[in-house]
C-alpha cells in the first residue's frame, strides 16, 4: 500500500506515519509538509531514520502535487489548527490552507483513485450554541447534564447530531467547509472517505501552546517550571476538555485504512470521551504528581475569545462502526509526555519552556 500524509511532519501526521511504517514496514508512505510549524524540523531525522520518504512542499500549491507519486491512500492531517488564528483579522493562510488545500488534496485523491481519511476537529460545533448547555459545577470540573436543549448533547458528550446553526471560529469553519466539500466528493465523484472529528488530541512530539496543544504545554510547564493561568470562567480552572492520545487515534486510523468500506462516507465524533477528561483543576494535580514540581497559577476571570466551558466527545457512534474506543487515560497521557520532555529537554527547551 501507498499512503500520503499531509502535515507529515506535523505532530499528528508524523506520528501516525511512525505507526503505519513500524506495523507494515512493506507500505510505502510519503509524509508531505511545508515544515511553517515551530518544531516540525524535528521530525524530519525521525522520519528518515524510519524509511518515510519526507517531501517538502505546500498544500496550498497545486504545482507540488505534480511532483507526488500515486497512492492508494490520502490521510489529510495538514491544518492551521489554532482555534485564534485569523481572529485578529488576516484569515488568508488559515483560509488557503484548511479549505483551499483539503481541495487540493481531494482532486489529488480523485485523480489516483485514493481514498481520503480526513482529520476534522471538534471545533465544528457552534461556540454559542455549546455554552448555552445545561452543566453542573462540582468541586473540580464542569459536568454535562442528561437534560439539553438540543439533540445531541448528553452527560456522555457531544454526538455527531449536535446543531451546526452559528458562529464556531473561523478554524472550526474551515474545517467544516472541508467536510462539506469531503461529501460531495463522495456522493458525486464516488471518493471514498471517512471523516473523524477529533476533540483534543496529544502525546508526545507536540509542540504545545496556549491556543492549540494545552496538555503538553501544561506538563511541559510545570516539566520547566514557569507559570501557568486559569484564563476565563472564573479563573476557578473548572473548564473541562477529553484528551486523546496520538496512539489511541492512530488505532481507528489504521482500522479505518483497512476496512474502509465499512465507514465509507460517515462523519465520525472521535475523542477521549468521559474516561479521559481532565479539567484544568484536575490536569494540576496530575502533573504535580507525576513531575513533582508545583508552579505558581495565575487566576484570570475574563473568557479567552472562543473558548468552551466543557467539551466532551460522546465515541458511541465510533464505537458501534469500529469496535474503536480509548485505551489511555489522563495519567498515562501525562507520563507518556513528561517521559518524551525528560529524554529530549535539550531539543525541546528553546520551543516549550
Amino acid at each position: 500500500m501507498k499512503i500520503l500524509i499531509t502535515g507529515g511532519a506535523g505532530f499528528v501526521g508524523a506520528s501516525l506515519a511512525l505507526s503505519l511504517k513500524q506495523n507494515y514496514p512493506d507500505y510505502e508512505i510519503f509524509a508531505l509538509d511545508n515544515l511553517k510549524r515551530r518544531g516540525s524540523e524535528l521530525s524530519l531525522s525521525r522520519l528518515k531514520a524510519a524509511g518515510i520518504d519526507f517531501m517538502h512542499g505546500d498544500i496550498r500549491s497545486k504545482e507540488d502535487f505534480d511532483a507526488l507519486p500515486a497512492v492508494d491512500v490520502v490521510i489529510e492531517a495538514s491544518a492551521e489548527p489554532s482555534v485564534l488564528a485569523g481572529l485578529d483579522g488576516t484569515p488568508d493562510y488559515l483560509i488557503n490552507t484548511n479549505l483551499f488545500g483539503t481541495v487540493n488534496c481531494l482532486n489529488y485523491a480523485l485523480r489516483h483513485k485514493a481514498a481520503f481519511i480526513f482529520l476534522s476537529t471538534s471545533r465544528v460545533y457552534p461556540i454559542k450554541t455549546l455554552e448555552t448547555l445545561n452543566f453542573a459545577e462540582a468541586d473540580t470540573r464542569f459536568v454535562l447534564t442528561d437534560e439539553q436543549p438540543v439533540p445531541g448533547a448528553s452527560s456522555r458528550g457531544i454526538a455527531e447530531d449536535f446543531p451546526l446553526t452559528g458562529a464556531r471560529s473561523l478554524y472550526g469553519t474551515t474545517k467544516l467547509a472541508s467536510e462539506l466539500l469531503i461529501q460531495e466528493y463522495n456522493e458525486f465523484y464516488g471518493l471514498r472517505t471517512v471523516i473523524n472529528r477529533c476533540g483534543v488530541i496529544t502525546g508526545p512530539w507536540q509542540m504545545g501552546k496556549v491556543d492549540q496543544g494545552v496538555m503538553v504545554l501544561w506538563v511541559a510547564k510545570h516539566f520547566f517550571e514557569q507559570q501557568l493561568a486559569y484564563i476565563g470562567y472564573g479563573g476557578t480552572g473548572k473548564q473541562t476538555r477529553d484528551m486523546l492520545h496520538i496512539a489511541d487515534l492512530y488505532r481507528l486510523v489504521d482500522w479505518q485504512l483497512h476496512n474502509l468500506d465499512a465507514v465509507n462516507g460517515e462523519v465520525l465524533n472521535a475523542g477521549g470521551g468521559m474516561g479521559s477528561s481532565a479539567s484544568l483543576r484536575e490536569l494540576t494535580a496530575v502533573c504535580q504528581e507525576i513531575t513533582g514540581k508545583t508552579i505558581p497559577i495565575k487566576e484570570v476571570t475574563e473568557n479567552r475569545t472562543a473558548d468552551i466551558r466543557l467539551y466532551i466527545t460522546d465515541n458511541t457512534r465510533v464505537t458501534q462502526l469500529t469496535g474503536w474506543q480509548p485505551q489511555l487515560g489522563i495519567r498515562d497521557i501525562v507520563v507518556d509526555i513528561h517521559e518524551w520532555l525528560s529524554e529530549n529537554r535539550a531539543a525541546l527547551e528553546p520551543i516549550l519552556s
